[in-house]
């Protein structure tokens, strides 16, 4: 009885938040019908459905290996803006070598790099990491050189009045500050990540989200097309959600 209850409960706040969706796709469908539109223009909900639950195997391989990328990419940008970010803090020779470096790749569009990168690293998956860790720079950066700089101005003085080496307060002041806007920081760089690796794939892969994508619209396959692209949207909704209640639970927990 109790399992039937909770059942019915989760239906129902699934219903409550989602219903305008589920009414725009039933719209959707309906006017398909009704007008009688070409697939090759707009696809059916249920002919997109068919397609990825026919031939999952795809949409799981080539997610998977986007995800992967995404993921990598990720970490490895916000892991150089977090250190970049440090050296510069604390440095002011590195300040004025690195931060006009990380200005300029900050509001170089990434998009126009791309021949230049895949030049650089191989029209391969190696390219879409360097992007998406590009993409990924700037917000850590950002957040961490922000976030180290609030620290309480009380904490400082007791750093001071007892002496603590940089390396003491690096990891007792200045990163304990920086936490909350290092999440932000996540939270704004995750969902688009994977949305980063699939233009690198569109524009460069043989292989991932991205490339079938393309592969599909060329093809004029619009079922294929519209089902990648639904899949991109529930993927980086779903990756910004989890973010959001990991960022919750730490900022609980450093509270």
């Amino acid at each position: 009885m109790m399992a039937h209850i909770s059942i019915q409960k989760r239906v129902y706040q699934f219903l409550s938040v989602n219903w305008a969706i589920m009414a725009l796709v039933a719209i959707w469908q309906l006017g398909i019908s009704l007008f009688n539109v070409n697939a090759i223009v707009v696809p059916a909900p249920l002919d997109v459905l068919r397609d990825i639950v026919g031939n999952s195997g795809i949409y799981v391989l080539n997610g998977m290996q986007t995800l992967l990328l995404a993921f990598s990419g990720m970490l490895v940008g916000m892991l150089a803006g977090t250190v970049i970010a440090i050296l510069i803090s604390q440095s002011r020779i590195l300040n004025g070598l690195l931060l006009p470096v990380s200005l300029i790749l900050a509001s170089v569009p990434v998009v126009t790099i791309i021949p230049l990168l895949a030049r650089l690293f191989g029209y391969d998956m190696r390219t879409v990491l360097v992007i998406v860790a590009v993409i990924s720079f700037f917000p850590a950066f950002v957040f961490t050189i922000s976030g180290m700089r609030a620290f309480s101005r009380t904490s400082a003085d007791l750093f001071s009045v007892l002496g603590a080496p940089y390396l003491v307060r690096l990891r007792h002041l200045y990163l304990p500050a920086a936490v909350p806007n290092w999440m932000i920081a996540l939270r704004l760089t995750a969902p688009s990540a994977f949305l980063s690796a699939m233009v690198a794939e569109y524009l460069i892969g043989k292989s991932g989200f991205g490339y079938l994508f393309r592969q599909a619209a060329s093809a004029f396959e619009t079922d294929r097309a519209f089902g990648t692209s639904a899949i991109a949207t529930v993927i980086s909704i779903m990756v910004f959600g989890l973010v959001t209640r990991l960022e919750r639970r730490i900022l609980r927990l450093w509270q």
